[in-house]
């Protein structure tokens, strides 16, 4: 007679699967660990080595520099070692400044002409400032873009393109805003390699040197007066405005 299945014939991996029982708690489920802080600098590290061959030595000759003055300096007070013990970390702390700064000098590099980049040198601007991910005017043929930011120097229109070519871009927006805010500043910063065009490192930085004119009340009154208005869709082409008539059944 055949025999009959029964537990016994089950699979080894279903005898060995652990049992739950019925007001037992659903194991966990295993968090996605953050990588640590030091890896992240190892990462960050490598990427501006990559970039800037020259980043290590000079990382080592800036810590070199801070602890030999901090030893000089303590020694002339005849305490040379509280002299290396206050001049590592601050040898430490120079060599990750400039760090920072190749890092973001490399970011910049890779990211340079291409769709975007004005926005994201927006994107390292300081507290105060007001900013958009998206452009607010581009043209979808050539890839032309004019970013926004709003901030107590005005209104601050960053192009992205050949001077040119998205200048009937900028003026748009210029003279859009200008009937809005007839009494706010409105600069115009191309970015580019250009000439009179502003490298995308350096964007943020001239941004920070504009004279301040508004109050951090009038750059939020500013940014809902623009928000209120909404942006304007583009019409696609062959649709005439003045020739289409609202549909009527609905």
């Amino acid at each position: 007679m055949a025999k009959s299945p029964d537990s016994s014939s089950s699979t080894p991996a279903a005898n060995d699967a652990p049992k739950r029982g019925l007001f037992s708690r659903k194991p966990k489920e295993a968090k996605v660990k953050k990588p640590s802080r030091l890896k992240q600098i190892g990462e960050v590290f490598n990427m501006t080595r990559r970039h800037d061959p020259m980043v290590p030595w000079l990382m080592l000759l800036v810590f070199l520099g801070v602890v030999a003055v901090s030893f000089l300096v303590g020694f002339w007070l005849e305490n040379w070692i509280t002299g290396l013990i206050i001049g590592i970390p601050l040898g430490l702390l120079g060599a990750t400044l400039i760090l920072s700064r190749r890092a973001e000098r490399a970011a910049f590099a890779q990211i340079e002409n291409q769709p975007g980049a004005s926005g994201a040198a927006l994107g390292t601007l300081k507290r105060g400032w007001i900013t958009e991910d998206q452009p607010v005017s581009v043209n979808p043929r050539t890839q032309d873009a004019v970013f926004r930011a709003i901030g107590r120097p005005g209104v601050v229109l960053v192009s992205e393109g050949p001077s040119h070519r998205v200048k009937p871009l900028v003026e748009a927006e210029r003279k859009r805003l200008a009937r809005i805010l007839p009494n706010v500043t409105i600069h115009v910063i191309e970015s580019g390699r250009g000439e009179g065009q502003v490298p995308i490192s350096q964007v943020a930085k001239k941004m920070g040197k504009l004279n301040k004119e508004l109050t951090k009340l009038e750059v939020n009154a500013v940014s809902k007066r623009i928000s209120s208005l909404g942006t304007r869709l583009p019409i696609p082409k062959g649709i005439d405005p003045y020739k289409a008539r609202p549909n009527r059944g609905r």
